[in-house]
């Protein structure tokens, strides 16, 4: 059961990875992300989930560096980017992230995207960074069950985390069952659908219920759904209002109603139609 902050759940190959995290999508290299990252680790968030795209790498690993806690007790994520996939572009990808993070090792790193044509050399690189103790865990992001099923029928290693947007008019049910039948954690980015769901009154009414925020409602559904989920957020309230979801569960009959909300409703791009 998800108890709290510290909450794990055991990857495929024995690695500890936290329930619940800090997303940095779209929070400002510098000062932003640096007080962001610092914010939430002191708030007791150990998992922080930044990319290559996002160009704040940097300041995450400065935040990092600054906020006191044993490197051992964090696990950081980063993503290859879709012009760097490839078998040697991605272990150069990698080194750079590496540099910009100044981490000697990484906890989770994922193929952003399933790039045709490209994703299979990709991961065969990933499999490399592993096989070299570089990364703890490898996985992607945004693969349906057919590009999964590409990587599963070359792969040495299959990946440990797939992480795909993810929230109540997406609960992509089939995917997460072929994922938990293949040990594949799923997670799960923009689980708030960028804010979209805050209105919507069947969360409403059970967050009255419940008497608990839309959002912790949503964050909740998550962890039950046995889903690990990173919001984002730069507010420090949110933050904490976020990680306040360990005290409460939601019953079976409400969890249905929850699934019920799902339209294949995407708020990002298609991961079998996207052009960058």
């Amino acid at each position: 059961m998800v108890k709290s902050l510290a909450s794990t759940t055991k990857l495929h190959n024995g690695v500890d990875m936290p329930w619940f995290g800090l997303g940095v999508f779209k929070v400002e290299e510098g000062q932003e992300v640096e007080q962001s990252v610092q914010m939430a680790i002191q708030a007791g968030y150990r998992s922080i989930d930044t990319a290559a795209i996002y160009k704040n790498e940097e300041g995450v690993g400065k935040a990092i560096k600054e906020a006191g806690v044993p490197r051992e007790d964090l696990f950081i994520t980063t993503k290859v980017w879709n012009a760097d996939q490839g078998y040697e572009t991605t272990l150069a990808a990698f080194e750079t992230s590496m540099k910009k993070l100044d981490l000697e090792y990484l906890d989770l790193y994922l193929v952003h995207w399933p790039v045709k044509g490209k994703y299979v050399d990709t991961w065969k690189a990933l499999e490399k960074l592993y096989k070299d103790g570089k990364v703890r865990a490898i996985g992607v992001s945004n693969f349906q069950i057919h590009q999964l099923q590409d990587i599963l029928d070359v792969a040495e290693i299959k990946p440990m985390v797939n992480q795909v947007e993810y929230h109540p008019k997406l609960s992509q049910l089939e995917l997460l069952n072929f994922c938990k039948e293949n040990e594949i954690q799923l997670e799960a980015w923009s689980p708030l659908m960028q804010g979209k769901l805050l209105e919507d009154e069947v969360l409403t009414e059970l967050g009255e219920k419940y008497n608990k925020s839309v959002a912790q409602i949503i964050l909740r559904w998550d962890l039950q759904n046995g889903v690990v989920t990173i919001p984002k957020s730069v507010k420090e309230h949110r933050m904490k209002e976020n990680a306040d979801i360990f005290d409460f569960e939601i019953s079976d009959e409400d969890m249905q109603k929850i699934h019920a909300l799902n339209e294949n409703k995407r708020v990002g791009p298609d991961p079998d139609n996207f052009d960058f």
